[in-house]
């Protein structure tokens, strides 16, 4: 039985998101998400970026820090390794994980670390006003690309896949039931989960809109037979797509990081006493004189 609310990770501190941004709703199902896995505060660790998304830490009740940019993963990985009982969420926007982060990102997902990464995707620059992303489409039209950008949009979901992440799922923010249960299915993944968010700016991207993603998605639950343990399946569908889909687009078990390491303390790192007892100390110095 459940004992954890949505109250027990809310810490009072209002959001300076524009009025509409998808991003309140990541931040909902985050939180609803951990109480419905009836996890305490002190259970969770929420890592993030720069950028309107990169805010997140500071709204959530729980362990969090707000890093540089494109740098929330490998911050992430520390803590998961440091402390292997917390439950770890890595989160930022397109531009942070897709653009200066990506060399992280796919190292990422091919090490297979047990946390999980929420990318809020509006497919642009929000908090800087508006630049193109690697996330926007070509012939998008911003301060950037006042003549339509010549570059094609990089596919998330095939390049997790094909970068070894063993949970690949996309929502809508719009959506908050399933991206609810879709964060709960990525936490509890025991491997390294990708949750590519849908997340509509309202300010600045005028093209990828709430109703155009109402009109252009499809919910990969409606797909007769669609089975998520087939890559083969994953890709093509995506494809057939446009990666347009909403739900868990692939999963495969197989063992994480933490599970691979030789001699992996099973206690925490950081709760060890890390103490050096001055005899012990003494032999280390001796070694360097």
């Amino acid at each position: 039985m459940s004992t954890s609310t949505i109250k027990d990770f809310r810490n009072g501190v209002k959001p300076n998101w524009c009025p509409g941004c998808g991003d309140f709703s990541v931040q909902a199902a985050i939180q609803r998400s951990a109480a419905n896995l009836n996890l305490s505060p002190e259970d969770l660790a929420v890592i993030s970026g720069i950028g309107c998304s990169g805010r997140i830490s500071g709204y959530i009740r729980s362990y969090g820090l707000h890093g540089i940019h494109g740098r929330a993963l490998p911050i992430a990985q520390g803590v998961k390794m440091g402390n292997r009982d917390l439950t770890v969420v890595a989160a930022g926007g397109d531009g942070d994980g897709f653009a200066i982060g990506i060399g992280h990102t796919i190292h990422a997902m091919r090490r297979n670390m047990d946390i999980t990464y929420i990318v809020m995707d509006n497919q642009i620059y929000g908090l800087t006003k508006g630049q193109t992303s690697p996330r926007s489409e070509d012939g998008f039209i911003t301060p950037s690309t006042p003549e339509g950008s010549i570059e094609k949009a990089l596919s998330p979901m095939e390049m997790a896949i094909t970068s070894g992440a063993s949970f690949v799922a996309q929502c809508f923010s719009a959506d908050i039931k399933e991206l609810t249960a879709t964060i709960e299915a990525g936490i509890q993944h025991k491997g390294f989960s990708i949750i590519n968010v849908y997340s509509p700016c309202v300010t600045y991207n005028k093209v990828n809109t709430y109703d155009w993603f109402k009109e252009n998605l499809t919910k990969l639950s409606d797909i007769e037979g669609y089975d998520a343990s087939n890559r083969e399946m994953a890709m093509n569908t995506l494809m057939k797509h446009n990666s347009l889909v909403t739900g868990v687009v692939y999963q495969e078990m197989k063992p994480s990081y933490q599970e691979l390491v030789k001699g992996y303390a099973k206690r925490p790192l950081a709760h060890m006493n890390l103490e050096l007892q001055p005899k012990l100390f003494d032999e280390l110095v001796n070694e360097f004189v």
